[in-house]
């Protein structure tokens, strides 16, 4: 007697049940059924500074496929991290955005980042998203050395712009034109920045030009250094 082959789809439980991987009631362990598949964490990641379309995020995360990367959308979406919406006329696009909660995942993103920087093995030469790089700022820089420091910094990139705000110790980014900044970076890619910030690489070595106050964008910068290293 032939068997005949059953299918069904993924339950809101199947997907985002507590106890789906592990059977364990630490936090850690849920947080890691959240989003402990490959891809998930940088999804998050990717829509820090507000909502991305389909295509947006591909192009931030260029090893995604199609397929995985609707596949860890549902499933965030399922568990409450992020949420999707269309876009009024003219633009009629849908886009995903974290929830409240979903936002909330920022310093669980940047200890990672932080921890992992401490490991020798740790390559900063790899591809780069901007949005990463912008994070890498909030993670790293020193608000001891930022104390007393207002200043408003821009940053263009062939696809997308940001403003961080440092204000004594602080640093809020948001994606915008960088307008009314004392300095503006223009970088072909998010690695030559990171070059710049963290290698001490000159900024016409790596083709990032600088517009505005001199002093200040060094004066930035200085405030940014990666841990050390724990072997």
């Amino acid at each position: 007697m032939k068997l005949q082959k059953e299918t069904r789809g993924r339950s809101k439980s199947d997907v985002a049940g507590h106890g789906r991987w592990y059977g364990d009631a630490c936090g850690t362990a849920f947080g890691m059924e959240l989003v402990g598949e490959r891809w998930s964490l940088l999804v998050v990641r990717e829509l820090m500074f507000g909502a991305r379309r389909f295509s947006d995020l591909r192009a931030s995360l260029p090893g995604i496929s199609a397929k995985v990367l609707t596949e860890r959308l549902e499933t965030l979406e399922a568990a409450g991290v992020l949420a999707k919406r269309k876009l009024p006329p003219p633009h009629s696009a849908q886009v995903y955005e974290l929830t409240r909660w979903g936002y909330a995942a920022e310093p669980m993103i940047q200890e990672i980042g932080r921890w992992a920087a401490m490991s020798p093995q740790h390559d900063p030469t790899l591809p780069l998203s901007p949005v990463s790089f912008l994070l890498s700022l909030r993670t790293m820089f020193d608000p001891a050395r930022a104390q007393g420091q207002s200043m408003r910094i821009g940053f263009r990139f062939p696809d997308a712009e940001f403003v961080a705000e440092l204000n004594h110790g602080t640093l809020p980014v948001a994606r915008a034109a960088p307008e009314r900044c004392d300095a503006i970076f223009t970088a072909p890619a998010a690695p030559a920045l990171a070059a710049m910030f963290y290698g001490g690489v000159r900024a016409d070595e790596v083709g990032v030009t600088m517009e505005g106050n001199a002093d200040a964008a060094q004066r930035f910068i200085d405030i940014f250094e990666l841990p050390e290293k724990i072997s």
